[in-house]
């Protein structure tokens, strides 16, 4: 069982796209939406839902109204002006238990919250691992983990080959939970400034973590002088650019039906995303470090 995790430096450049894709081509494989915090890897695979467990994580101070005497100290306390007229705003709580230490009555109790939910679900290219966390909710990069753990659970009783992973944006604690312990990272970026800042950003978090890294370039012909420019950083740091997306519009209409672009089109766009995987997927199994 190898894991692959397709991350982004920032959000908007195809990642979700590219692994809708790779889960129409792979076989023997479980599919992981580990982007908690905006999971949309559904609204191309079209899950069934099978499972639904709630997340528990976080605490937020609740006031015994009976024991409360109100001093008011827990409101002048509060640096997140989460407590008014005596009560607790559980979205504005950052549950730190300040005021639950400084209670002279004791009547503040910190109390676990319930933070999300996590789905196990059958889609038609295989199962699928994914969550939603709740709103102004917290800790995702916990959630995350359980996203990962059912995925390999899964994987282990199915002895599937592969678990693909659809990461968040960013270099997060989200980031860091979807990617410690891959075996390989495909990172998605666009030929723009902030597209090339993010993606030396997120390179650095996979060194650190020493997990081998690859580069898939999306709309690359969009700004070629952009896409050699981050060609030639990714050599001088010995990562691979693997794939070359160009910008073609049947990738949009392929989202609007709500089916991989790779089940929509045999164009160019389709032959680069089944050329990529046959190299990931070699990669994989011959544990090639990249």
């Amino acid at each position: 069982m190898k894991e692959l995790v397709v991350l982004s430096g920032k959000g908007g450049t195809g990642k979700t796209s590219i692994v809708g894709s790779f889960a129409a081509l792979a076989k023997g494989k479980v599919l992981a939406d580990c982007d908690v915090d905006a999971a949309d890897l559904h609204l191309l695979l079209s899950p069934s839902v099978k499972q639904e467990s709630e997340f528990w994580s976080g605490r937020v101070a609740v006031i015994d109204e009976e024991k409360c005497t109100q001093c008011g100290l827990c409101q002048e306390l509060c640096r997140f002006k989460a407590i008014t007229d005596f009560k607790v705003d559980p979205i504005s709580c950052e549950g730190c238990g300040y005021c639950y230490h400084a209670c002279p009555v004791e009547a503040i109790t910190m109390k676990e919250s319930m933070s999300g939910h996590w789905f196990i679900s059958d889609t038609r290219y295989g199962p699928l691992v994914h969550a939603r966390l709740g709103i102004a909710q917290e800790n995702s990069g916990k959630l995350v983990a359980v996203v990962r753990q059912q995925a390999k659970q899964i994987a282990e009783e199915k002895s599937l080959d592969y678990i693909i992973s659809d990461g968040p944006p960013g270099i997060g604690c989200p980031v860091v939970s979807s990617l410690s312990g891959a075996d390989l990272a495909l990172l998605v970026t666009e030929p723009t400034l902030s597209g090339m800042h993010d993606l030396e950003r997120v390179l650095g978090v996979c060194r650190h973590f020493g997990v081998p890294a690859l580069v898939c370039i999306n709309k690359y012909d969009l700004n070629e002088e952009n896409t050699r420019q981050i060609e030639s950083n990714c050599l001088s740091q010995g990562v691979k650019v693997e794939g070359r997306i160009p910008f073609d519009n049947v990738v949009t209409r392929s989202i609007v039906q709500g089916v991989p672009v790779v089940d929509y089109s045999d164009g160019r766009v389709t032959r680069e995303i089944k050329r990529m995987w046959d190299i990931l997927s070699m990669m994989l199994r011959n544990g090639s470090k990249g």
